[in-house]
């Protein structure tokens, strides 16, 4: 192991969060693209040993977690929460939001048929989408998009990694398979949450 190898694992193991790949260069006083390399060698390092402990990319930023495998043991000692339940009716609001994004709440009624203000301010609460801005028409309705949580526990690096899907015509419903990583383009049935990674520190924020 380098020693730019080395200090990329321990400011990602002190910092616990993910950490833009800008912020870890300055930190250790490294270019970008090295970096980059000594965070491939890291993965490769873990996946080569088997090791507990796995590095995540989250778009253009990487954090330092344990193998989902090892989740429910790991979270038996942190008591961390955890993944939130979630109905069939919010599994289906995510998957709109994930596909669509960003998207209104009328978009969403109108896609579903039912109201769904109650469950997009549900998900909203578990950190799953946010508020993306307004949209420019009359009312400014509120835009909402995925989140860096909604990443971390369906174990994807970036939005770019959700299977393509046919195009969805307004009374169709998305899939997303959480387990194996390649989601079906099936349009019925539901989300299933998998078991996210655990960070690396203890303290592993709710």
């Amino acid at each position: 192991m380098t020693e730019l190898e080395a200090g990329l694992e321990a400011v990602l193991f002190a910092a616990g969060d993910a950490v833009p790949v800008d912020r870890l260069a300055a930190a250790l006083e490294a270019p970008r693209g090295a970096v980059l390399e000594a965070a491939a060698a890291l993965e490769n390092l873990y996946d080569f040993e088997n090791r507990g402990l796995m590095l995540l990319r989250l778009e253009d930023k990487l954090q330092l977690c344990s193998r989902p495998l090892y989740a429910d043991a790991a979270r038996r000692v942190t008591e961390s929460r955890k993944p939130p339940s979630l109905s069939p009716a919010a599994l289906e609001v995510l998957t709109i939001v994930a596909y669509r994004q960003p998207v209104t709440r009328a978009f969403i009624d109108q896609l579903r048929g039912v109201d769904s203000g109650g469950t997009v301010a549900g998900l909203a609460e578990k950190g799953l989408i946010e508020e993306a801005g307004r949209m420019d028409v009359p009312g400014r309705p509120i835009l909402y998009r995925t989140t860096e949580i909604f990443l971390r526990t369906f174990a994807l690096s970036s939005l770019s990694e959700l299977p393509a899907l046919p195009s969805l015509e307004e009374n169709e419903q998305m899939e997303l398979d959480l387990d194996g990583r390649q989601p079906e383009a099936a349009l019925e049935g539901q989300l299933q949450i998998a078991s996210p990674p655990t960070q690396a520190r203890p303290e592993e924020t709710e």
